[in-house]
């Protein structure tokens, strides 16, 4: 069953959108405001967001950079054409604009949800380039083969930047391609894999988050 993020702190809207989501069989996942949407997505992954821009705290428009490999859809009563270019252009995969009839946005979310994305697209972050068919990490002209794990957990961490990610939701994530992979192991891939990261950089690109799991970042 997929299942879709609604990200929306109106009530009666969310709550229309989770009964016609429901109704055609979707998850539903809630949040109310942008923080709290950036800690639900730490912790769980949808397979695609419905986001709404007048959110309190944090905006959708600061929340939609933080998303990384899930497919976005835009919802707001903001019409303007160039508010909507900037957005495509920041990340989303679409915008719908409120209000909007139901049967239109379920054709989107189907048509989003039926895009296949490219498992083993080469992926890079700061000076970091992955190639995930031959599990080699470059960078400053020096490159490194990783292990099984340890490219599956780079490969997730590069498609969520910035994001901190649990351990439930790695060892989830990447437990189809590193089936041996455990909760005990896990910390021990990772430290490995900065190792590896820290020899080709010199810095720690992987941090780690108490409470949650790791991170992605370039900043120290």
């Amino acid at each position: 069953m997929k299942t879709i993020a609604v990200i929306d702190d109106d009530l009666p809207i969310g709550d229309t959108l989770e009964a016609l989501l429901r109704q055609e069989g979707y998850g539903v996942l809630r949040a109310y405001s942008g923080t709290e949407a950036l800690y639900l997505l730490a912790s769980r992954r949808p397979d695609l967001v419905l986001l709404d821009l007048m959110l309190p705290g944090l905006s959708g428009e600061a929340v939609l950079p933080q998303i990384r490999g899930i497919p976005v859809i835009v919802l707001s009563a903001k019409g303007d054409v160039q508010d909507k270019v900037e957005l495509l252009r920041g990340g989303a995969v679409d915008y719908v604009t409120k209000p909007f009839h139901p049967q239109e946005l379920l054709a989107r979310i189907a048509a989003h949800l039926r895009t296949p994305a490219a498992p083993n697209a080469p992926l890079s972050f700061g000076p970091l380039r992955l190639d995930p068919l031959t599990h080699m990490v470059t960078a400053v002209g020096q490159s490194t083969r990783l292990t099984k794990t340890e490219c599956a957990i780079l490969k997730l961490l590069m498609q969520n930047p910035n994001q901190a990610l649990s351990k439930g939701v790695i060892l989830d994530r990447i437990s189809l391609d590193t089936p041996d992979c455990t909760d005990s192991s896990l910390k021990q891939h990772v430290s490995n894999l900065r190792k590896k990261l820290n020899a080709l950089c010199g810095r720690d690109f992987i941090q780690s988050v108490w409470g949650i799991g790791f991170i992605l970042t370039e900043e120290s």
